[in-house]
C-alpha cells in the first residue's frame, strides 16, 4: 500500500529547512555600534560624537564597512511615522577615496527633530546601472 504526505507537511518541512538555511540576524542591525551582514559583506554603525552612546538627532555617525565589493556605497534613509525625513549616501570604497565625508549628519530639512528610525543599505552598482543591495543594518535613532 503506497502512503502520501500530506501537502501540509511538506509545507511545514520546508518552512524550517528554509529558516535554518537563512538567520533572521543576516538582515537585522544589532542596534548602536551594531553591525548588519550579508554573506561576506557587512556595515556596522559607528557613533562619532554621541553624547550617551546611542544615536541621537543631530549627532553624526558613520559606518565600518566590509565588502568584498570594488565600489561599496552606504546609504542611509531614516522614517518619522512612515515618512521619510532623511536620506544621505557616501563610498566607503577600499582603493579609491571618497572625495567627500563619509559622515551622515542625523537632520535634515524634513527632520527638525525627534525619533526616527533609520535603515544603512550597503550597495554597489551593476553592470546595467541598477544597484545591488549586499548587507542592510536597521537602527533607531532617539530625540
Amino acid at each position: 500500500m503506497e502512503t502520501r504526505e500530506r501537502p501540509v507537511a511538506r509545507i511545514a518541512i520546508l518552512a524550517a529547512v528554509l529558516a535554518l538555511a537563512v538567520p533572521p540576524a543576516a538582515f537585522a542591525g544589532k542596534g548602536p555600534g551594531g553591525g548588519g551582514t550579508g554573506g561576506s559583506n557587512s556595515v556596522a554603525l559607528v557613533l562619532v560624537n554621541s553624547s550617551d552612546a546611542v544615536p541621537n538627532w543631530g549627532e553624526t555617525v558613520t559606518f565600518k564597512v566590509s565588502s568584498t565589493a570594488q565600489y561599496p556605497s552606504v546609504e542611509t534613509t531614516c522614517h518619522q511615522n512612515g515618512t521619510s525625513v532623511y536620506t544621505h549616501s557616501a563610498g566607503f570604497y577600499p582603493t579609491y577615496p571618497w572625495p567627500w565625508a563619509q559622515n551622515f549628519v542625523l537632520s535634515s530639512y524634513a527632520w527638525t527633530g525627534g525619533a526616527a528610525d533609520c535603515t544603512a543599505k550597503l550597495y554597489t552598482m551593476n553592470s546595467k546601472g541598477g544597484s545591488v543591495i549586499l548587507a542592510t543594518l536597521g537602527f533607531h535613532v532617539y530625540p
